[in-house]
C-alpha cells in the first residue's frame, strides 16, 4: 500500500475539515485516487459536514418547527458554520479560491527564504538551490519542496495599466498590420499586403486601407486620406517608431520624417511617437488591427487590392461602426457623431507632396537634381542644401533651418542648366586654374578655347574645360590641338564644336590609314576565274556575232 507524504496527508485533512469539498472533488484537486481520500477520511473518523448535506433527510437550509428537535438533523446555523470555513490552496489546486493565511501549510523552505531570494537574483535555478541546501545545511526534504517554493517566488503580480481618457478630437492612433491574402498584379501569386489603420481614440471610428508597398510618401498619403475620410484632423497622432514616420526615436526630442511632419503640419496635427518597445501606448489601434484581422479578413482571399479595400470600407460602415464597443459600451457611430464637431477643420487644398534630397553646392553655386543643374544662390559654395522636388517646380532650402532660398521651374531635359545670368560667378577658383593648366599642357589653341569658354560662362564652364582636358588624355594632345586650331580659325568656342572637329579628324585619319595600305596582288583565287574561261567566252561571242551578220546580208 502506498503511503502519502505528510504534506499531502495534511492537505487531505484540511480539505476534509473545511467541509466544502466532497471526496471526489478532493481527489480531482490533489490528483490522487478517490479511494485513497476515502481511506484517510475513515481514519479521521465520520463524514464531513459537506458530505452530510447530500444525505437524505438532512436539511441544509432553514429548519422548520417539525425538524428542529429531531436528532441527526442539522440546522441553518450548522450549515452556516460549514459554509464559513476558509478555503485552502495547494500546489495543484489551480482552480480553487485562495485560502486564508491561517489555513495554509508553511513550506519547508520558508526559513531559508532570504537566502533563496538572493540566489534567484543571481540567476540560479531551483536544482542548483536544492543541491546547495543539501550540501551545506543537510536539507532533508525533497526537491519538489524547493521547486514549489521557487515557483511561488517567481510569480509576478499582474501588470497594471492606467485607463487613458481623451477628449473628442484630441488623439488618433495609427499603425501597420497584415491584410488578407491578395493576388499580386505582377507575379499572380497570393501575398499579404500591408494593412494601414487609423483609429480615433475617443469614438474608436477607424479608417482601413491595404497597400502593396510602404514608404514615407505612401505613409503620409494614407494619413491625408484618413483625415479626409473622417472629415477633420485630430490634435495629436500617436504612432510607432517605424522609419516612415520617425527617423530617430527619442522620447524627449524624436526626429520626425520631414515629409510626414509637413503633412501633419498642413493638417494642424502633431506626431506623438511611443516609447521604443511600448505598444501599449497605442493599444486602441492595436486592438483595431486585431479586430480587423480576426473578424473582417479571417479566412478571406481577394483577387485584387482594390477589391479588398472596397470590402474593408463596406465592413466598416455595415458592421464595425454600428457595433457596441466592449470598453465604452456605446455604439461607435453614435460616439463618432459626437466627436465629429470637435475635429479640426480641413484645409481648402490637399497637401503638395514632394521628394526631398540633400545636395552639396558646387563652386559654381549650382546643384544637380534629377540630372539637371539648378542655380542655388544665395547658398554659398560647398554648403549643404535641401532640395524638394515637386511635380512642376523645385525648391532649394537651407539644410538646417529649411528656409526657402530659391525656387525654379522644374526642367525635364537631362543635362540642362537652369540659371539666370546674374547668378553666374566669373572670378576664377582653384578648379578654374587646375582646368586651364591641363588645357595649356595640350597646346595654346586648346588653352585659348578654354579661356574663352570660361570668360563667357563663368564657373559653370568647369565641366566643359575638364571634359576637353580628358579628350587630350584619351586621343592625344596633337589631334586635340589641331581640332582646337580649327575652332579658333572659325571662332567656334565651345566643347561641342571642338568635339565635332575632333571626330572629323579622327575619321579622316582612320580613312587615310586604310588607303595608305597597298593590298597584296595575287594571280589565282577562288574569286578569280581562269583566263581560259574568258578566252572561250570572247571566242563564242565573236563567232555568234559573225554568224548573225552573214544572215542579215543574205
Amino acid at each position: 500500500m502506498n503511503v502519502l507524504s505528510e504534506h499531502r496527508q495534511k492537505e487531505i485533512e484540511i480539505l476534509l475539515k473545511s467541509g466544502r469539498y466532497s471526496r471526489r472533488e478532493i481527489a480531482r484537486i490533489l490528483g490522487i485516487n478517490r479511494e485513497t481520500v476515502g481511506r484517510y477520511a475513515r481514519e479521521l473518523g465520520g463524514t464531513t459536514a459537506c458530505e452530510s448535506r447530500n444525505q437524505p433527510g438532512v436539511s441544509t437550509g432553514e429548519t422548520t418547527e417539525e425538524n428542529q428537535n429531531q436528532p441527526g438533523v442539522s440546522t441553518g446555523k450548522a450549515t452556516e458554520e460549514c459554509q464559513n470555513q476558509p478555503e485552502v490552496s495547494t500546489g495543484s489546486a489551480a482552480l480553487m479560491r485562495k485560502p486564508s493565511s491561517s489555513m495554509t501549510t508553511e513550506s519547508a523552505c520558508e526559513e531559508y527564504r532570504e537566502w533563496i531570494e538572493g540566489q534567484l537574483r543571481e540567476g540560479r535555478n531551483a536544482v542548483a538551490i536544492y543541491q546547495d541546501l543539501v550540501d551545506t545545511i543537510g536539507f532533508k526534504f525533497k526537491y519538489s519542496s524547493v521547486r514549489r517554493f521557487v515557483r511561488s517566488l517567481k510569480k509576478k503580480a499582474p501588470e497594471i495599466f492606467d485607463v487613458l481618457e481623451f477628449a473628442p478630437g484630441e488623439e488618433a492612433q495609427v499603425d501597420y498590420g497584415s491584410g488578407a491574402p491578395t493576388r499580386h498584379p505582377q507575379t499572380g501569386k497570393m501575398r499579404r499586403p500591408r494593412l494601414f489603420v487609423m483609429t480615433l481614440r475617443y469614438s474608436r471610428k477607424a479608417f482601413r486601407k491595404v497597400v502593396w508597398q510602404s514608404g514615407s510618401e505612401v505613409w503620409a498619403r494614407l494619413h491625408e486620406e484618413a483625415f479626409r475620410y473622417f472629415g477633420g484632423s485630430t490634435a495629436y497622432v500617436v504612432l510607432d517608431n517605424l522609419k516612415e514616420g520617425v527617423i530617430k526615436p527619442d522620447i524627449a526630442d524624436p526626429e520626425i520624417n520631414r515629409l510626414y511632419s509637413e503633412v501633419l503640419s498642413h493638417y494642424n496635427s502633431i506626431a506623438d511617437p511611443c516609447r521604443v518597445r511600448d505598444p501599449n501606448r497605442k493599444g486602441t489601434v492595436e486592438c483595431a488591427i486585431r479586430h480587423t484581422q480576426d473578424t473582417a479578413l479571417k479566412g478571406k482571399q481577394f483577387d485584387s487590392i482594390e477589391e479588398q479595400n472596397e470590402y474593408l470600407m463596406y465592413w466598416e460602415e455595415r458592421w464595425a461602426a454600428p457595433r457596441i464597443h466592449g470598453t465604452t459600451k456605446r455604439q461607435v457611430s453614435t460616439m463618432f457623431e459626437e466627436e465629429k464637431p470637435f475635429l479640426q477643420q480641413l484645409p481648402a487644398q490637399t497637401f503638395r507632396f514632394f521628394k526631398e534630397e540633400t545636395r552639396t553646392v558646387d563652386d559654381a553655386a549650382t546643384v544637380v537634381a534629377d540630372k539637371v543643374r539648378y542655380s542655388a544662390r544665395p547658398a554659398l559654395p560647398f554648403t549643404k542644401v535641401a532640395i524638394r522636388l515637386y511635380e512642376g517646380e523645385i525648391e532649394i532650402r537651407d539644410a538646417t533651418t529649411y528656409e526657402l532660398l530659391r525656387r525654379h521651374v522644374r526642367s525635364s531635359r537631362p543635362g540642362a542648366l537652369v540659371m539666370e545670368e546674374a547668378d553666374r560667378i566669373f572670378n576664377p577658383s582653384r578648379n578654374t586654374k587646375c582646368g586651364l593648366t591641363l588645357a595649356a599642357e595640350i597646346g595654346p589653341h586648346t588653352l585659348r578655347v578654354c579661356e574663352y569658354i570660361f570668360a563667357s560662362e563663368g564657373r559653370v564652364a568647369h565641366k566643359s574645360i575638364f571634359a576637353i582636358a580628358r579628350l587630350g588624355s584619351k586621343h592625344g594632345h596633337a589631334v586635340v590641338e589641331e581640332a582646337a586650331r580649327l575652332c579658333v580659325e572659325r571662332e567656334l568656342f565651345s566643347y561641342s564644336q571642338l568635339k565635332k572637329r575632333l571626330n572629323n579628324l579622327l575619321v579622316g585619319e582612320q580613312f587615310s590609314k586604310q588607303i595608305g595600305k597597298s593590298p597584296e596582288l595575287v594571280q589565282q583565287s577562288k574569286l578569280i576565274r581562269p583566263a581560259s574561261e574568258y578566252a572561250k567566252f570572247f571566242k563564242n561571242f565573236t563567232t555568234a556575232q559573225e554568224t548573225r551578220h552573214d544572215d542579215e546580208l543574205y
